[in-house]
């Protein structure tokens, strides 16, 4: 039972529109549309079963006068002028057929409202054999009656039987709904504008575009989440702000003891012990270098239209000069707003990794739905699927050795995810399809 309402759930839901102005427009819309359906069922039960009934008589009592008139004065000059009459102010043309046998007659009431009205209303004042026609063509009837020398014929106008106000009901309540329609889109679309450019300040935000411009607007419960996220974005920029002022103090203080331990050593000579203290502190420099990087990360740099083939191609030729074997194919150069030495930091810690492991890489770059996507295959060992997640930790060495020749500080993996999510993207691990590792860049295209 729980399956069978869960699918019956999940069915409704997907009929359901998924954004807010659907919605909106539903949840407003719906009663009115009730409201419409139920106002036309009473139109129907009462007011056109009325106006039918009262027309169905109307023209059956022209046809009963008509006839008693006929039985009253049957000469030829009488037929005239009842013709003449009734043409002129009934507007039923009469025609006597003397000596005809109606050759079919209605015994039941058919379907339809108007011909049970009108059937009802002959039989209840003419108690004589009777035949009606609505569709002799679009704008007239006619009904025929045995009389005991004829058939009397009598052809009238469709209007007879079909009120106008019927059509102009209907007219007036799909105009005025469409007015409706019309003015609920256009307010509900001006309130859900500003929770679009809501969302859009807050996406371009965490992708370090600049969203100084911003301003609450909207409704009150809108406003409130607008000020809320001003306020979320000045406390994060004062935190970067102090992070970045209390890393530029620890890089002065860690630089300056490590300055003057290179002096020493540099006045020691060629004393035992002293080219390892040399390369000892060197390693130290490069483990503050990558420390201060990883944490300085993103800081101070604002996102800028940025070519992304130019910046690849750019980083390329840099690990080309330096030896590295690299096969690059851009399918898409698109123009991106982004952090150019953020993402250019990215990109070669990547290609590092792969350098220091494989011999060969490849890159192939390009657009794939709402995502630029870089894939980095190479051809060295790879990583174990359960060591994938380790390597983005900070300080994580799949090298076991400590030497940092081989196997680096542990950052370069942890900065390039770093900076990809910065974006709003990611960085994913996965085989590559000729053995070796492949590394798949992905940044969202911004709007």
């Amino acid at each position: 039972m729980r399956v069978l309402g869960s699918g019956k759930t999940g069915w409704i839901k997907s009929l359901m529109p998924t954004g807010l102005l659907g919605r909106s427009l539903l949840i407003l819309m719906t009663p009115m549309l009730l409201l419409q359906i139920v106002t036309v069922l009473i139109f129907f039960e009462r007011h056109w079963d009325s106006i039918a009934r009262q027309l169905s008589r109307g023209l059956a009592g022209d046809v009963v006068f008509a006839i008693d008139y006929l039985g009253q004065y049957p000469d030829a000059e009488h037929m005239e002028w009842l013709q003449h009459s009734a043409r002129g102010r009934l507007q039923l043309d009469i025609v006597f057929e003397p000596g005809e046998i109606l050759e079919q007659q209605i015994t039941e009431p058919p379907l339809g409202l108007v011909s049970e009205e009108l059937f009802n209303a002959l039989a209840e004042r003419l108690q004589r054999p009777f035949y009606f026609d609505l569709d002799v063509d679009d704008r007239k009837l006619e009904i025929r009656v045995q009389l005991k020398d004829g058939v009397l014929s009598v052809v009238a106008p469709r209007k007879r039987l079909y009120s106008s106000t019927t059509y102009i009901f209907f007219m007036w309540i799909a105009g005025s709904a469409l007015i409706l329609y019309g003015v609920a889109v256009m307010f509900m679309r001006n309130q859900v504008r500003p929770i679009r450019r809501l969302a859009k300040a807050a996406d371009q935000f965490g992708r370090g575009v600049d969203v100084e411009t911003f301003k609450p607007e909207g409704a009150a419960e809108v406003r409130l989440a607008a000020t809320s996220f001003i306020s979320m974005r000045d406390r994060i920029a004062r935190h970067l702000a102090q992070r970045t002022a209390l890393l530029a103090g620890v890089s002065h203080d860690l630089r300056t003891p490590l300055t003057r331990m290179k002096l020493e050593l540099a006045m020691q000579g060629m004393s035992p012990g002293v080219e390892a203290l040399k390369q000892d502190v060197l390693d130290m420099e490069r483990m503050v270098d990558a420390y201060l990087a990883f944490a300085r990360g993103e800081e101070g740099e604002k996102a800028v239209p940025t070519d992304m083939g130019k910046l690849i191609t750019d980083q390329v030729g840099e690990a080309l000069r330096d030896g590295q074997q690299i096969d690059l194919h851009i399918v898409d150069s698109l123009e991106m707003d982004l952090r150019p030495q953020s993402v250019r930091r990215c990109i070669s810690n990547i290609m590092s990794n792969a350098g220091r492991y494989a011999n060969n890489l490849s890159i192939r770059a390009g657009r794939r739905g709402q995502d630029y996507e870089i894939v980095f295959d190479d051809d060295g060992p790879g990583i174990p699927a359960d060591k994938r997640e380790e390597v983005f930790k900070p300080f994580f060495r799949l090298e076991e050795s400590r030497n940092q020749a081989t196997g680096g500080v542990g950052l370069g993996m942890t900065i390039a995810r770093d900076s990809a999510r910065g974006h709003g993207g990611d960085v994913f691990l996965e085989d590559a399809p000729g053995g070796g590792l492949r590394v798949r860049l992905v940044l969202p295209i911004g709007h």
